[in-house]
């Protein structure tokens, strides 16, 4: 009788401890806003500015944060895959992060929420998002840019 009473207490603490953890952390659920990476790896840089090149810029839903408010376009310049790396917010500089821009498929132009078209150097630029290409050979997006989370 008493190792199954000891059983029964030892699960009611875990129960105890596991809720009390819940709860607080369950207080401010609007700061639990960092769920991935603060580095998104996009890729090996040839293949990357290859489909850039093929398909036009590369547009990523918010990589951080779940209200949107950070989609972003990833572009490249030149001929050389490891350099010429650039982002925009998927919005025209002239809007909010609400007005959220649509690509023509397979151009370097967008459609905004009002249906206008724009280029791509019409979309507004990040302040808290950079790419990084490492030894030449990797693309990453890094969100930590100005990062006061």
């Amino acid at each position: 009788m008493v190792p199954v009473v000891a059983g029964l207490g030892f699960f009611a603490l875990v129960f105890l401890a596991l809720w009390g953890a819940a709860s607080l952390i369950s207080r401010n659920p609007e700061r639990i806003t960092n769920l991935g990476d603060k580095i998104f790896e996009v890729g090996a840089v040839q293949r990357v500015a290859a489909s850039v090149e093929a398909n036009g810029p590369i547009l990523y839903p918010d990589l951080r944060d779940p209200d949107g408010t950070r989609s972003i376009v990833l572009d490249h310049e030149g001929n050389q895959p490891a350099v010429g790396w650039r982002v925009f917010y998927a919005w025209p500089a002239d809007r909010d992060s609400v007005c959220i821009a649509k690509q023509v498929e397979g151009t370097r132009a967008f459609t905004d929420c009002e249906g206008r078209t724009i280029d791509i150097e019409d979309l507004a630029r990040p302040t808290d998002v950079r790419p990084l290409v490492e030894n030449k050979k990797t693309l990453y997006i890094d969100l930590r840019v100005n990062d006061d989370k």
